[in-house]
């Protein structure tokens, strides 16, 4: 039987630094670029909601998308910016196992919505004549409930191993909990952690990139076949879409890269910022990309935010 009075009742968070005066600024630059998600995805959620042209698949994934970056933000900042300004970086378990839960489902679901929405475009562009069959209202709920139920369960499964697990120490060398680095503090045999934890990563972070690729693979070999009509319209969609999957893998492999190195061997700062980087950069990038490259969304911002101005002219 596992003795679970091993099991420390915190953890400490190692990869913080006393960065003196430094950390106000810290906190003022991680503070904006938090609100900064905050706002721009609360943009794009409102305009869709509001706007009844947009009530259509592929807006309703780009919502999904906000929502997702709305709560994996949530789950790293109001804690990180507590610790920058503390002089203690302790987190108790509780705490740091609803971390890990949060940011691990939002990995998850990022991938699994990204791989809905290349469905979709892949429906709409190669099966144009069938597409409102296949892309109904229910079969757009039933994507959207298999992307978020499936990480939801799959991550709750692989984090209950990990609830259980004894650990001998409780050092983190990180500035936020990471699954990784808590079961390293193991003493005993992780064997079936590792298997768990490799089976829901295929299936979560690896399948749908495969499936997105695959996907518009077999939309380049429409696209050029067809007519200048369709390229043009494979380009509106299909870019922002592959600029926030290409963004969004880049930055979940680094932190894959960077979870196994050393880090006491890099620069505190460097590594923080890296292994914050799949959270920050694609919540950002993500409205950006929809609200700028498709006209739809862009129109709707531009029009919202037109009797927005009239209504405090006319005030």
């Amino acid at each position: 039987m596992r003795n679970f009075s091993q099991n420390p009742p915190y953890f400490q968070l190692t990869l913080f630094s006393d960065y003196g005066r430094l950390r106000y600024l810290f906190f003022i630059l991680c503070l904006l670029i938090y609100l900064t998600i905050i706002s721009a995805n609360m943009v794009i959620l409102v305009t869709i909601i509001l706007e009844k042209s947009l009530h259509q698949p592929m807006y309703i994934f780009i919502c999904c998308l906000s929502v997702n970056s709305l709560y994996g933000s949530t789950g790293l900042f109001p804690r990180f910016l507590y610790d920058l300004l503390s002089d203690t970086h302790f987190i108790s378990r509780p705490s740091c196992f609803t971390q890990l839960y949060v940011i691990y489902t939002y990995v998850s679901c990022e991938f699994t919505i990204l791989g809905v929405m290349a469905y979709d475009r892949f429906v709409a562009i190669c099966q144009p004549l069938h597409y409102h069959t296949k892309m109904s209202v229910r079969k757009v709920v039933c994507l959207w409930t298999a992307a978020v139920v499936y990480p939801i369960f799959a991550i709750g499964h692989c984090l209950s191993q990990t609830v259980e697990l004894p650990l001998c120490g409780n050092k983190l060398p990180a500035v936020f909990c990471i699954n990784w680095r808590v079961v390293a503090n193991s003493c005993v045999d992780t064997t079936s952690n590792d298997i768990v934890g490799r089976f829901v990563t295929v299936t979560t972070v690896i399948i749908p990139p495969l499936f997105v690729l695959y996907s518009y693979m077999r939309i380049l070999i429409v696209c050029k076949r067809g007519s200048a009509e369709v390229r043009g319209k494979a380009l509106q969609t299909c870019v922002p879409h592959m600029v926030t999957f290409v963004t969004y893998s880049c930055s979940v492999f680094i932190e894959l890269t960077l979870v196994r190195l050393d880090t006491n061997k890099i620069n505190p700062i460097i590594t923080a910022v890296l292994s914050m980087e799949y959270l920050m950069v694609p919540s950002i990038n993500n409205p950006l990309i929809y609200g700028l490259k498709l006209p739809l969304i862009r129109a709707a911002i531009a029009k919202r935010v037109k009797i927005k101005l009239l209504s405090r002219t006319n005030v």
